[in-house]
């Protein structure tokens, strides 16, 4: 086993500068960073614990009325804190659709942003055949067992998928990730966060070297009234989603004045379903209207062998998030 080094960080700069020596990882909760050391795909020199820096452990309301929830907040504490509660129930709702609650009590905020995307083949290093733990060795999921890969934003790279459900209320909701670095500190868009494969498939972020995550950032909410989380999965916990769709709306009466729309379980990175946000924006809800908003989101769909009813169901799942969103009961599929 390769020896590993072990530092405790004091604060944001000590980490930072430790970070700088090459092979250095920060841990947090560690739920999925010794998953993958454990298999070998991760190989980290040395471990940098940040656990213990109270400032990035913090939930602060902003003075624009927006909310800051620190990278170390845990999963758990940030579903069920009374300002996300209150303002952001599609957090909420996300945050516990996730893995388990002895995990949720164990994750970051800050470490759900990093997780590897979950793919069998990336997992299990007995398959050469992977560009992500292996540049240009291929892409074994594409001729492979891939039900549960990619449909939209893919690339002849790699068909992975990002695995948060986090993210994907993150990605409806606009986001920003606050990062710390050895070039001082900036604001990522969310949506420019997570990156598709193209020809780099090992990279899943934007962060540059030695950066840390400090804390998420939410813009003031208009969707707290109307929001609804929905994960489809094999089974009831503890699964990763097949497709998940996270809808946030500003309604008058029936008539919706705002859409926010995202997917899980389809991409590389959240997809932010445009498209369809478009075709509602300004329209009462029907039938009608909602299965036209869904088509327009998989527009550009592309499934493999083992995923196409991965099409049909998103655009299931888009319909009753968003009914469900608008409080309607009515059978809309």
């Amino acid at each position: 086993m390769q020896a590993i080094s072990y530092r405790r960080a004091a604060d944001v700069n000590a980490a930072i500068q430790a970070a700088q020596q090459p092979g250095a990882a920060f841990i947090g909760g560690g739920t999925n960073l010794l998953d993958l050391m454990k298999g070998g795909v991760a190989q980290p020199v040395t471990l940098i614990d940040i656990t213990r820096i109270d400032a990035l452990n913090r939930v602060d309301a902003l003075p624009d009325g927006g909310l800051r929830i620190g990278a170390l907040v845990r999963n758990s504490d940030a579903a069920n804190h009374a300002l996300v509660r209150a303002r952001y129930p599609l957090l909420t709702q996300a945050l516990l659709s996730g893995a388990s609650a002895q995990l949720r009590n164990m994750a970051t905020v800050g470490g759900n942003l990093m997780q590897r995307t979950r793919c069998g083949y990336f997992y299990d290093t007995a398959f050469v055949q992977c560009n992500k733990r292996s540049p240009g060795s291929g892409c074994a999921a594409l001729d492979g067992h891939n039900r549960m890969h990619a449909i939209l934003g893919a690339s002849a790279q790699c068909v992975a998928v990002n695995p948060s459900d986090m993210s994907v209320a993150l990605a409806a909701l606009d986001a920003t990730v606050q990062v710390s670095g050895p070039r001082g500190a900036r604001s990522i868009p969310f949506a420019q966060f997570h990156r598709l494969p193209g020809d780099r498939p090992d990279l899943d972020t934007t962060l540059q070297a030695g950066e840390l995550i400090t804390s998420v950032d939410l813009p003031p909410s208009a969707f707290s009234e109307h929001a609804h989380y929905l994960k489809v999965r094999d089974r009831a916990s503890y699964a990763f989603a097949l497709v998940s769709v996270a809808a946030a709306l500003q309604m008058d009466g029936r008539r919706v004045q705002t859409a926010r729309i995202a997917l899980g379980g389809v991409a590389h990175r959240p997809w932010r379903a445009e498209a369809a946000e478009q075709h509602l924006a300004g329209r009462t809800l029907s039938a009608a209207t909602l299965r036209e908003a869904a088509s327009a989101a998989l527009a550009d769909a592309r499934p493999l062998d083992g995923n196409a009813f991965k099409i049909p169901l998103a655009q299931r799942a888009i319909v009753r998030s968003v009914m469900l969103a608008a409080g309607q009961t009515g059978d809309f599929a």
